[in-house]
């Protein structure tokens, strides 16, 4: 009966829409050598999740669906998934029978959908979207393809078993003989081929062998057993990079900024100390923009062209624009929007603020919940103070504003435009258009206070001695 529905499958290829795709990804493991509390593919590399990395690969194919197949811990993953921007539709696994019984279950998800589906596993991360595009394009022409690579230590994977372009088998390591041990073509995991295909080759998987569980690897021998065929591609080892332990976990963060700094230097963006800059996941970034060393792009920075990020700045979340200079020592927190010509200086903290074109903030400064208009200059410690212990508080700053240094602004607060501040005042109302806004106290010089007072002090210093 499951040879008669392989046929039929085979026999109606090419009447409907071959290019019809779906991604499945595995995320149901409980990654118990990564000795942590944490689900595996929630463990992040450049600042996002395992799963996430999986996803993006997923979607440079353009699938009409993907699903992710959940297992432990699953709220948590569950969580984030729903948290992204993605669409994705979640399958439960709730015992963990192995990678067969996981596919199995998200294959009937699928009910009829006949077109071709790719596996991918959420805690390889690397695959890259040429690699997926090749994929796609094989599935087309072979029954199964699998995806494998020539490992310099191939300790711990199954092999795949070929003859020349022709996928025989594939033999887990702990199932695999001397012979076959001594390969070193292994497989990535990544499996695709016809959803109808797939659904009734796991439909006679079994569990004999030494885990005791559903081995998607499997329908390759059960396939070849029907006169399907069955192909291969080899891709790079780093692509195929699976992390089952922290140690892993520090090798692809090392991988992934690695080749971060690579593509940025590929479209023109000046890295001085490539080795000292970190990237996240989405970091963008535009030509002719001068990085400095121990730069760290955090998740969800978009920064435009012809930018100076200077050494030791920290941004998350954050757009800068064209032509801003950002830093030394800046952190650009969420939620900040920097306009064209926009200067941060040295020491100055910013969160949850918009800064209109051409303002500065020049030095040892923090600006949180403010907006200020165009050509403002927000003079050295100035202080927007903008939480009174249980509420945050706007603070407006209109066009060509001049704060003084050491200004703190008691928001919620409204500045004019054109309007000054004196340095070190203490500005609690709204200051109007064209004002000079003055708010500290009277100086008051003592004659010979100085000296006085320097000799009740040591006196009293004396008296405590003896």
């Amino acid at each position: 009966q499951a040879e008669d529905g392989i046929r039929d499958c085979l026999l109606s290829r090419g009447l409907g829409d071959v290019y019809k795709r779906q991604v499945i990804v595995l995320a149901a493991g409980k990654g118990t050598r990564m000795n942590s509390n944490r689900p595996k593919v929630l463990h992040e590399v450049g600042n996002f999740p395992l799963i996430s990395h999986c996803i993006k690969t997923a979607q440079s194919i353009n699938p009409q669906k993907i699903l992710a197949v959940l297992g432990h811990r699953r709220t948590e993953i569950k969580n984030v998934l729903e948290n992204s921007d993605t669409s994705i539709e979640l399958v439960i696994q709730e015992a963990q029978l192995g990678t067969g019984h996981a596919v199995s279950i998200a294959i009937e998800e699928l009910a009829d959908f006949d077109g071709n589906v790719i596996v991918l596993f959420g805690d390889t991360p690397f695959v890259s979207a040429e690699t997926m595009r090749k994929i796609e394009a094989r599935s087309r022409q072979a029954d199964l393809v699998v995806l494998g690579f020539h490992a310099p230590d191939p300790s711990g994977y199954g092999r795949l078993i070929t003859n020349d372009n022709e996928l025989l088998k594939i033999v887990e390591h702990k199932d695999a003989n001397g012979q076959e041990l001594a390969l070193n073509l292994c497989n990535s995991g990544v499996m695709a081929g016809s959803s109808l295909v797939l659904k009734e080759l796991l439909k006679e998987l079994d569990r004999d062998n030494k885990n005791n569980e559903l081995y998607l690897t499997d329908c390759v021998q059960l396939a070849k057993a029907k006169g399907l065929n069955c192909s291969y591609l080899v891709c790079e080892p780093k692509e195929a990079l699976g992390i089952n332990s922290l140690q892993q976990l520090s090798l692809a963060e090392k991988r992934f900024q690695e080749t971060a700094r690579t593509e940025a230097l590929e479209i023109g963006i000046h890295l001085v100390a490539p080795e000292t800059v970190f990237f996240s996941l989405d970091t963008e970034i535009g030509r002719d923009t001068i990085v400095e060393p121990n730069v760290i792009f955090g998740p969800g920075v978009k920064v435009g062209t012809g930018c100076t990020v200077k050494a030791f700045s920290y941004l998350e979340r954050c757009n800068v624009s064209h032509n801003c200079s950002i830093g030394p020592y800046a952190r650009l927190r969420p939620g900040v929007d920097l306009s064209e010509g926009v200067k941060i200086g040295n020491f100055v903290e910013i969160k949850n603020s918009k800064i209109a074109e051409n303002s500065k903030i020049n030095h040892l400064s923090y600006i949180g919940d403010t907006e200020i208009g165009e050509n403002s200059n927000i003079g050295a410690g100035t202080i927007t103070c903008n939480y009174d212990g249980a509420n945050k508080h706007k603070t407006v700053i209109g066009k060509n504003v001049f704060i003084g240094s050491n200004t703190m602004l008691i928001a919620p607060l409204t500045v004019g435009n054109n309007s000054m501040t004196g340095s070190g005042s203490v500005i609690t109302k709204d200051i109007p258009a064209d004002n000079l806004a003055i708010a500290r106290s009277e100086q008051n010089n003592k004659n010979g206070g100085a000296k006085k007072l320097k000799a009740l002090l040591r006196n009293k210093k004396n008296k405590t001695k003896s």
